[in-house]
Parts: C-alpha cells; sequence; structure tokens
C-alpha cells in the first residue's frame, strides 16, 4: 500500500468488484470528459481477476484503488508501462463527490513518486482532455509539463475530441515528496 496523508492507493484486487461494480455502470463516475466504456456484470469483473487480459505483449497495466484513510474507496488510478521504453503513462479518477477536495492530488503525486523510486524511467505522462481544466491542474500542481495537443486523441460520447500530453521526467522531479521509501 502507498499511505499519503489522506488518501492511499493500494493494487486492486478480487474484494473490489463491488466498488468497481458501481463505479464502471454509474454514467456520472466518467464526468464529461472520459469516455464511458460499455457496462459490464459483476460475472466479468470477477473473470478478469481469473485471466488478466494484456492487450499487447509489450503493455504492463497495473490498477490501483484511491482510498481514504478511513478505507473509503474513492476512485481509481492506472498506470502502463510501454516496453521497451522507459516511460509510463497515468491515468486516475474519482467518484464526483470526492473531487476538487485535494484526494487526486495527492493520489497523482503518491503515484509519481512510487514510480520514479521503484523503477528505471526517464518520464511519467497523462493525456487530458483540453476541456478538464480541474484534471490539468491536478498533473501541473505535481509538476508535469504540457507538451503539446494530441488531436483527437479521445473518444468521448461519439466525438472524437483533443487532449493535452503532459509529462514530467526524472530530473525534473528530484525526489519524493510523499513517500520516503517503497513498500
Amino acid at each position: 500500500m502507498l499511505e499519503g496523508k489522506t488518501v492511499n492507493l493500494r493494487i486492486r484486487e478480487r474484494e473490489d468488484v463491488d466498488f468497481l461494480y458501481e463505479i464502471s455502470n454509474d454514467i456520472d463516475c466518467y464526468g464529461e470528459y472520459t469516455s464511458v466504456p460499455e457496462q459490464i456484470s459483476k460475472s466479468e469483473l470477477n473473470r478478469k481477476f481469473d485471466n488478466p487480459l494484456n492487450l499487447t505483449i509489450l503493455t504492463e497495466s497495473k490498477w490501483f484503488i484511491i482510498q481514504k484513510k478511513d478505507g473509503t474507496k474513492i476512485g481509481l488510478m492506472n498506470h502502463r508501462l510501454t516496453l521497451p521504453y522507459r516511460w509510463i503513462e497515468i491515468s486516475y479518477g474519482l467518484i464526483p463527490n470526492e473531487q476538487g477536495k485535494g484526494y487526486g492530488t495527492e493520489a497523482v503525486q503518491l503515484m509519481v513518486d512510487y514510480l520514479f523510486l521503484s523503477k528505471d524511467l526517464a518520464r511519467i505522462q497523462a493525456m487530458i482532455n483540453v476541456k478538464n481544466i480541474a484534471s490539468q491542474r491536478v498533473v501541473e500542481k505535481v509538476g508535469f509539463q504540457r507538451e503539446g495537443t494530441i488531436r483527437k486523441g479521445f473518444f468521448n460520447r461519439g466525438e472524437l475530441e483533443d487532449a493535452y500530453l503532459y509529462s514530467i521526467l526524472r530530473e525534473e522531479w528530484k525526489e519524493p515528496k510523499i513517500l520516503t521509501k517503497t513498500p
């Protein structure tokens, strides 16, 4: 578990199926800037734990639960390592009533600290819908820099929309802000 001041990150487990089912089938949890996936049943979620699907042999992906200190589950975070390159892309989301409270910023900082402490990475990046000002602020507070626009980079509710590509380089990060060691 990655422990922060107000939130923790932990690897997604089978015990999280009810939470995952609830948020994956609630359109409000995706917000207006995120593509809504097809609905999924609990049995399908359970099968994913039995047979995790790697989209390609060159991608390693891990999902984390974002939870408050009292154990309340409030969101998800993912990182995808693309081999043989030395960079990871992160994505994240909080349930609507927990947004705007600083939890997302802390969760992203925890993940950045963890990834740079535990992996030989040159960069961490995130693609964010150009209209999603709140998420842009989150990564900027953590030290990410906007690199450019990915034209028609997101398929969102039937439309292709532009995204900004943000990154933080190892030398820009310098040292952990929250984590002092890797678990």
